[in-house]
């Protein structure tokens, strides 16, 4: 059986939370990609798989809400937004956690004013080894309340690992997210470092290995994402990819096996492991598996996609990529962004900037078929904010289905 963990009733949802645990019910090994159906007649609601709370993301509210229940009377700091989801921050900042840095890194309140009584707690990401040193100077053990991602700390074991075997360490992600700048911190400390954001990025590392760009280029294409003293001559020799873990899995493989190719093209097939190291394992299996679960979904069908999540949430921008690659994707913080069936507010992942779209939601089909809307959501999302999407749209159809006699077969499969 699963861990169960204790999250917040709210944000459960009586909808998409017993869907979700029929599914699991239903389908104890996973293996049923097939979206679930909500069909209220004349709309229905195509819903991933997996998607929403990952283990890492249960794991990380856990603690911090045991942490706000022990520690009444003290001072309690997130180095940072413990996950990615304005809604879930927003509660512990209401509870009375401060936040020391923005996303960013960018300090909100000095280190200078803490004190060895204050709790500070370490966010699902991770943090750097450097401000973990700057605590601990202070008296402050950010681990007492530890809600790094298990997944993210096995990739910093791995990264440590093939760099005491003088491996250079590749990380796939975007340089000043919190997850990567905690790994390449921890990477380093052990092996030289190069960060690539994408294929595009991998496949001019993999011309330096070639020997078909200069060290010159190496290091004026990838300013600012390697380790200090990284010597592209001696440090390309030998090398293992990892990732941040919310990046898409499927591009990780193709960066890897890229750069993989690049070294057998240079140094020759039978000394392939003496120069590429095997890091399969630190994919982080829910990312994988909400991916794989949003493919399925998107060649289900639809009219249009729905995807729920904080804006600054990179998991979810991933999803969103996926879905936008069939129809037209909608990305939403919460319900609050959907106005009407003629208009809706939603981050353009490519500019970053949210918009207003008009006349998005069809209400009709000639043909008399029901207008189908994928839905899906990022790792950090509650299943609330689904619910009360799903809500919204449907109070707009007078002639769909009430919520609890669509709901009553997901419900009843559980009670058995």
């Amino acid at each position: 059986m699963p861990r169960e963990f204790n999250v917040p009733a709210f944000y459960r949802s009586p909808i998409i939370s017993i869907v979700k645990k029929a599914r699991r019910v239903m389908d104890p090994r996973k293996r049923d990609l097939v979206p679930s159906v909500l069909d209220f007649g004349p709309i229905r609601f195509k819903i991933a798989r997996h998607f929403g709370f990952c283990y890492g993301v249960e794991n990380a509210i856990e603690i911090a809400y045991r942490a706000l229940e022990e520690n009444p009377e003290k001072r309690i700091f997130l180095l940072s937004e413990m996950i990615h989801n304005p809604h879930v921050n927003g509660d512990l900042r209401r509870r009375g956690m401060q936040f020391l840095c923005d996303t960013e890194g960018n300090q909100l309140i000095p280190f200078d004013v803490l004190t060895p009584d204050d709790i500070v707690i370490v966010p699902a990401f991770g943090t750097t080894l450097e401000i973990q040193d700057a605590l601990d100077r202070r008296g402050i053990n950010p681990y007492a309340y530890n809600t790094t991602c298990p997944f993210v700390e096995k990739v910093w074991k791995k990264s440590q690992e093939i760099g005491r075997q003088d491996y250079t360490v590749v990380i796939h992600g975007k340089r000043y997210h919190e997850e990567t700048r905690a790994t390449f911190s921890h990477a380093k400390a052990k092996s030289p470092v190069v960060v690539v954001r994408d294929l595009s990025e991998a496949k001019q590392l993999a011309k330096v290995i070639l020997g078909e760009a200069t060290k010159e280029f190496f290091f004026e294409y990838f300013a600012d994402r390697y380790s200090f003293g990284f010597d592209p001559d001696c440090h390309l020799r030998r090398i293992g990819v990892v990732n941040q873990t919310t990046m898409l899995a499927t591009e990780t493989q193709a960066i890897a096996d890229l750069l993989r190719d690049a070294m057998v093209n240079r140094y020759g097939k039978a000394d392939i492991t003496e120069h590429f190291a095997d890091t399969k394992d630190t994919l982080c299996y829910a990312t994988k598996e909400n991916q794989d679960a949003t493919i399925v979904l998107i060649e289900d069908g639809g009219d249009l996609a729905i995807v729920v999540g904080g804006y600054n949430s990179s998991n979810t921008s991933h999803l969103v990529e996926l879905c936008e690659q069939k129809m037209a994707t909608y990305f939403v913080e919460d319900a609050d962004e959907i106005d009407s069936p003629k208009s809706i507010c939603h981050l353009d992942i490519h500019t970053k900037t949210v918009r207003q779209s008009v006349d998005w939601l069809p209400m009709t089909h000639s043909d008399g078929s029901p207008v189908d809307i994928v839905l899906t959501a990022g790792a950090s999302c509650p299943d609330a904010l689904l619910d009360d999407v799903l809500r919204k749209i449907v109070s707009w159809f007078p002639k769909a289905q009430p919520i609890d006699e669509v709901v009553a077969p997901y419900r009843e499969s559980v009670a058995d």
